[in-house]
C-alpha cells in the first residue's frame, strides 16, 4: 500500500551502538515571514519529525524544542568559528549559554562546529580542530560529552576522484588539518559528517552521470555504475559518495568512523538553465533517499547498514541570495503548505501524515488582538462563516477569547473556500498549521474530509469591497538554502 507522506522518522539499522540510523530536516530561518517557533515545533510534531538540525543555536527554537523529545543538533556558525578556535574560554562559554542551559529539557545530541570550512572558509581551516576540541573539553566539564557529540560537516567536493569509489581519496593539500580532526571524530565515537548534493554532481557533469542515476531512479543491471576494483555496483549518486567517503577515510587509517549525511536535497524550482529543479524531481529524489534509508538498505560496501540523513530543507527560503533554485529547497512553505506531497512505498511505520488533506487555519499567537478582532468580525459578517458555534453556550465557545474564536472562524471560511492558501492570511493575523485545534465537542472541519468550496458569491480575502475593514493580503514565500558543491571527477563505468 502506497503511503501518502511527509516527512519520517528513525527506523533504521545501526550505523553506531548508540542509536540506528534516522532521517531528519535541516531547518534554515532566511525567511522573509520566518514562522514563530512554536509554529515551527507544530509542524515538527503534527509530521512526527524526531531529528532537526539548526544552523545555529537559536534561543527561541531551543526553547519552543524543549520537552518535545525531538533530537536536536545545534550549530557553530562559521563566523564564530575563529574565536572559539583561538579561546578554550570562549568556547567553554559557548556551551554554558548555547547547551548547558538548555539541556536536558532540550534533547540537543549533536554540535556542528562550523560548515564546509575547508572549502568555504579555508583561512579559518586551520583552527577548526582546537575548536572541536575546546568545544569538546567544555561538554566533558558538564559532564555532557558521552550524550553530545561534536563534528563538522564537510562538502564532499573535499573527497577526489570519487568514482570508482575505492580509488577516492581527500583533497591532499589538506591532510596536514584533516587528518587530526578526523582523528579527533573517531577518538570521541562521533560523525563523519557529509553533505551531498547530488542535484550539483549531476548539474555540473556536462552529461556524465545520468538524471536517474542522480534521482535514485531504479536502473536496468547494464546501466549501473560498477567499481572495478571492488565488482560493487552502484545505482545512485548518494551511496557512490558515502562509500567513497569510507574509502577515503581508509586510506587515511580512519576505519572506525561511521558517515553522517548533514545535507541532501533536490529543489523544486529553478531559473531558465536550471531545467531538472522541478517539483517532479525533487519529491523522486526526496521520497527514493528517504525510502533508502528507512528499507535499511545501506550501501553497496556496507549493505544493511544505514546512514542517518538529514534532508534539505524543512522550508523554503526566500531570502537566501542566488539563483531561484537556491530558494526552493524546502518541503514546506512559510504557512506550513507542502511543497509537494512525498510518496514513500513500502517503508514500514512511518508515522506522519499527508498535510495537503489535514491543514488548518489559525490566529497567530502574538498577532494583535484589535486586528485579530476586526478579522474575526469579518469572517462572521462578510465572510459569511456560521459563527453560531462560538456564541455562549455552544460546543466552540470555549476558551471564551478572541483568539480562540477567530482560530475557527478562520478555520472554517479557509476550509470553505478549498483551503487555498490565500484564504488563511486575514491580514497577516491567521496561519496554516497541521496541528488539529478541535478540542472537546468542538470539532474542526479539518478533521473530516467533507469540507466543500461555497460559490464565489463569497468574498475573496483580498476583496475591495466596503464590508470588509481592510484589504487582506497573501504573502507567499518561497525559499532555499544551500552550499555548491564543486564538481566530482566522475567516471561511470557501465556494463
Amino acid at each position: 500500500m502506497e503511503l501518502v507522506l511527509f516527512i519520517l522518522l528513525l527506523i533504521v539499522s545501526a550505523v553506531s551502538a548508540d542509536e540506528d540510523a534516522f532521517v531528519g530536516v535541516n531547518i534554515g530561518t532566511e525567511l522573509s515571514d520566518m514562522p514563530h517557533p512554536t509554529q515551527v515545533v507544530a509542524l515538527l510534531k503534527a509530521q512526527q519529525i524526531r531529528h532537526v538540525r539548526l544552523y545555529n543555536a537559536d534561543r527561541g527554537l531551543l526553547l519552543a524544542l524543549a520537552n518535545t523529545g525531538i533530537r536536536v543538533a545545534i550549530s557553530v556558525p562559521n563566523d564564530q568559528l575563529l574565536g572559539l578556535g583561538q579561546s578554550n574560554s570562549t568556547a567553554a562559554n559557548w556551551v554554558s549559554q548555547n547547551v548547558v542551559a538548555h539541556y536536558p529539557a532540550t534533547n540537543i545530541t549533536t554540535i556542528s562546529v562550523g560548515s564546509e570550512v575547508f572549502t568555504s572558509l579555508p583561512n579559518v581551516a586551520p583552527v577548526l580542530v582546537k575548536a572541536l576540541r575546546f568545544i569538546h573539553s567544555a561538554l566533558v566539564a558538564s559532564n555532557l560529552d558521552r550524550q553530545i557529540k561534536v563534528s563538522t560537516p564537510l562538502a564532499s567536493s573535499l573527497i577526489l576522484d570519487s568514482f570508482p569509489p575505492s580509488q577516492a581519496f581527500f583533497n591532499r593539500s589538506w591532510n596536514p588539518v584533516l587528518f587530526p580532526v578526523l582523528d579527533f571524530l573517531q577518538s570521541t565515537s562521533s560523525y563523519f559528517m557529509l553533505n551531498i548534493y547530488p542535484y550539483f554532481d549531476y548539474m555540473q557533469s556536462n552529461g556524465v552521470i545520468p538524471l536517474d542515476y542522480a534521482l535514485f531512479k531504479p536502473l536496468p543491471s547494464n546501466k549501473e555504475a560498477v567499481d572495478a576494483n571492488t565488482l560493487l555496483h552502484y545505482t545512485n549518486v548518494f551511496d557512490a559518495m558515502v562509500d567513497a567517503a569510507y574509502f577515503a577515510m581508509a586510506s587515511l587509517n580512519i576505519t572506525n568512523l561511521p558517515v553522517m549525511v548533514t545535507e541532501t536535497g533536490w529543489p523544486s524550482k529553478g531559473d531558465a538553465n536550471e531545467p531538472d529543479a522541478t517539483l517532479d524531481n525533487a519529491n523522486t529524489y526526496n521520497s527514493n533517499v528517504i525510502r533508502h534509508i528507512l528499507n535499511k538498505t545501506g550501501t553497496p560496501k556496507y549493505p544493511g547498514i544505514g546512514v542517518s540523513t538529514y534532508i534539505y530543507e524543512l522550508y523554503n527560503e526566500d531570502m537566501k541570495p542566488g539563483p531561484l533554485s537556491e530558494k526552493n529547497w524546502g518541503l514546506f512553505d512559510a504557512n506550513g503548505v507542502p511543497v509537494y506531497v512525498l510518496h514513500l512505498i513500502g517503508s514500514g511505520s512511518v508515522l506522519a501524515n499527508d498535510t495537503t488533506n489535514q491543514t488548518y487555519c489559525t490566529a497567530k499567537d502574538g498577532a494583535d488582538e484589535k486586528m485579530v478582532q476586526a478579522a474575526l468580525d469579518w469572517a462572521c459578517g462578510p465572510g459569511k462563516v456560521d459563527c453560531s458555534s462560538i456564541l455562549q453556550g455552544q460546543a466552540c465557545y470555549d476558551p471564551d477569547n478572541v483568539f480562540a474564536h477567530a482560530t475557527y472562524a478562520f478555520d472554517s471560511y479557509y476550509h470553505r473556500m478549498g483551503k487555498t492558501s490565500s484564504s488563511c492570511d486575514f491580514n497577516g493575523v491567521a496561519a496554516i498549521t497541521t496541528t488539529n485545534p478541535s478540542h472537546g465537542l468542538c470539532i474542526f472541519r479539518g478533521s473530516d474530509t467533507n469540507g466543500t468550496l461555497l460559490n464565489s458569491t463569497i468574498p475573496a480575502m483580498d476583496s475591495k469591497s466596503s464590508d470588509s475593514p481592510a484589504k487582506f493580503l497573501y504573502r507567499n514565500s518561497q525559499s532555499f538554502n544551500c552550499i555548491v558543491v564543486a564538481i566530482f571527477g566522475w567516471v561511470l563505468v557501465l556494463l
